[in-house]
């Protein structure tokens, strides 16, 4: 028979394998991200249809994720940090499938744009946005992973950056003038900003995770951009 001892090692490396799948999906995230700004600055097609298609997999991930989560708790009774990182992988694998939800809609609003010039700053100004949220993501997935409770709570910071950076693009645009494939390109690409903004609150969200996760208290990171950013989901 399996003693308490030989249980609770399995069940820390079935844990320890669930966070595993979690960074992994992390790293595929990630990948969509660059393929997103990409898509922004070069309006390559074939860019945009990869990165359509690799959600299938940041979504298999991300329901392996759940099921195996799942299954981990109607097995075992874990307590204390234990569960705490349960459910944080659990919460913030939501958050990184939402990330591939809007880095698909960013490629998917590209293609359908008009194929105009509304002015290389305007251009680099997304570029420089989605460069923005891609970092924020990558710092949340190595605060997580490290447990860097600093890094985490910096993550407020920069997701003001990317909230004035989508302020400026979005007056930018509202000056294009009265062509109609310009005001077109125009709207959709608001569309693509407010993306972008919503993937760096997502990335907030698992920073609030990590401090959850090694503190045990969970707290709303306090934005720099003050009233009117979006709330956090809580654990």
């Amino acid at each position: 028979m399996h003693g308490p001892r030989s249980m609770r090692a399995g069940f820390r490396e079935e844990l320890q394998r669930l966070e595993r799948t979690l960074l992994a999906e992390g790293e595929l995230v990630l990948g969509t991200l660059d393929r997103a700004r990409a898509v922004i600055g070069e309006r390559n097609v074939a860019v945009a249809d990869a990165l359509i298609a690799s959600d299938v997999e940041v979504d298999h991930l991300y329901v392996q994720v759940e099921e195996d989560a799942q299954l981990l708790l109607a097995r075992q009774t874990p307590v204390a940090s234990d569960l705490r990182l349960v459910l944080a992988i659990v919460h913030s694998n939501m958050h990184l499938e939402r990330i591939a939800d809007y880095a698909v809609t960013i490629a998917k609003l590209t293609k359908l744009a008009p194929d105009v010039s509304p002015g290389s700053p305007l251009v680099e100004g997304f570029e420089e946005t989605a460069a923005q949220a891609s970092e924020m993501v990558r710092v949340a997935l190595q605060s997580f992973r490290e447990r860097d409770v600093d890094g985490a709570e910096s993550l407020p910071q920069l997701d003001d950056a990317i909230d004035k950076a989508n302020r400026r693009v979005v007056e930018r645009v509202l000056r294009l003038g009265h062509d109609p494939a310009l005001r077109e390109w125009g709207m959709r690409m608001i569309v693509v900003s407010g993306c972008l903004e919503r993937i760096g609150d997502h990335a907030v969200d698992i920073g609030e995770q990590t401090a959850y996760l090694v503190t045990g208290q969970f707290r709303e990171f306090s934005n720099p951009s003050g009233p009117g950013s979006e709330g956090s989901s809580g654990p």
